[in-house]
């Protein structure tokens, strides 16, 4: 069963890990090595079940894959997950256990900070491999990712209102933002400095309380922010929340965020959306900035470089809105296609020029 579930989107390899001494119960997924190795970060969850973690692993490598191919990275998409309680089940043998599976793949797989992950579990995996992004700034790290990825998510909302407004300028634009975690603040904080009007909610009154205290935001009830007055509506918190009940609830006509898997169902509800005259942003493009930046950590960090290929998120959504126009197809789509035509590019390059030591994996720490 599983090999066919592999085979329908061309899985590459799934590794189960294991380990008595540190309680270790993981799963990695490498879905496509095309463009490079395969990079993905590592998420802890409380999985009810062994299926279930292995339907979110497959799920999310293959997610990376489209994500950095979009975003023009020369690396191919992977994930971990590891089953367990993060607030209970976390030692330093836990994650360096995980840290030799890792190491294990030779640099087909780098592994990063992600759901319920820390700096401090990337430092102890650094302690086995070197195919680790996100450590300590001390070993040379981009630091905590969420700025960047908000700049990213920044540039994006900026070439979405100049396809649904004419014009990218955010100044006076009502912003609905779903969620103000660590990097929906920040993009918020961009957003006020261009002088856009936030209205915020989030179920943490504190992250509701510091925006509105710093940027003058309006807070409105969790349920009330897909009906509210707005011209973009930002999804910052959970996947899932474009569907059947919400979308026919918007008035807005421009969607971009920082959340992932937006849409419950690509098909189903990127046709709902455009049928409403709303431009969609697609999740997995606009939210790219943090994977750009901690790529940059294996060509030896660059701040400034990093700054520089994030803020192309702007011109791939404008590759985006071209394809979707040209093709009449969703922009969901139109990114899908951008991915895998490069992909398929790489693809027949690499059937003709081998693999060498310029391939190998390099960091500059």
């Amino acid at each position: 069963m599983i090999f066919e579930r592999m085979e329908k989107n061309d899985y590459e390899q799934l590794v189960f890990c294991q380990d008595n001494a540190s309680g270790l119960k993981a799963i990695i997924c490498v879905h496509d090595t095309t463009l490079g190795p395969a990079l993905g970060g590592v998420r802890m969850w409380d999985y009810a079940t062994e299926e279930e973690a292995v339907d979110d692993v497959l799920r999310l490598a293959r997610g990376m894959t489209y994500k950095n191919a979009a975003a023009g990275l020369n690396l191919g998409g992977g994930k971990t997950v590891i089953i367990g309680d993060a607030s209970k089940d976390k030692s330093e043998a836990f994650f360096r256990s995980l840290g030799r599976y890792v190491n294990s793949l030779g640099g087909r797989y780098i592994t990063a900070e992600d759901v319920n992950t820390t700096e401090q579990d990337m430092d102890y995996i650094y302690q086995e491999t070197p195919f680790v992004c996100g450590v300590s700034e001390s070993y040379g790290s981009s630091g905590n990712p969420s700025p960047k990825t908000a700049y990213g998510v920044y540039m994006a909302m900026k070439r979405t209102a100049g396809e649904a407004f004419g014009s990218d300028s955010l100044e006076g634009r009502k912003v609905a933002v779903q969620g103000v975690g660590n990097v929906a603040y920040h993009l918020c904080r961009y957003l006020h400095e261009e002088g856009a009007h936030l209205i915020v909610t989030d179920i943490n009154q504190a992250s509701v309380d510091r925006a509105v205290n710093d940027f003058g935001a309006e807070s409105v009830a969790i349920e009330d922010i897909y009906s509210v007055d707005a011209d973009i509506f930002a999804p910052c918190a959970l996947g899932g929340i474009l569907n059947d009940e919400t979308i026919p609830a918007l008035k807005v006509k421009a969607i971009c965020g920082s959340a992932n898997n937006q849409l419950k169902d690509d098909d189903v509800h990127s046709r709902m959306l455009d049928e409403r005259n709303i431009v969609y942003a697609p999740d997995y493009v606009a939210n790219s900035g943090g994977v750009i930046n901690v790529a940059d950590e294996l060509e030896g960090y660059n701040s400034e470089r990093a700054t520089k290929k994030i803020k192309d998120i702007y011109y791939q959504m404008d590759k985006i809105f071209t394809i979707s126009k040209e093709k009449n197809i969703s922009t969901t789509e139109a990114a899908n296609h951008m991915a895998e035509d490069r992909i398929n590019q790489m693809m027949r390059v690499k059937s003709t020029f081998s693999l060498n030591e310029k391939n190998q994996f390099r960091r500059g720490i």
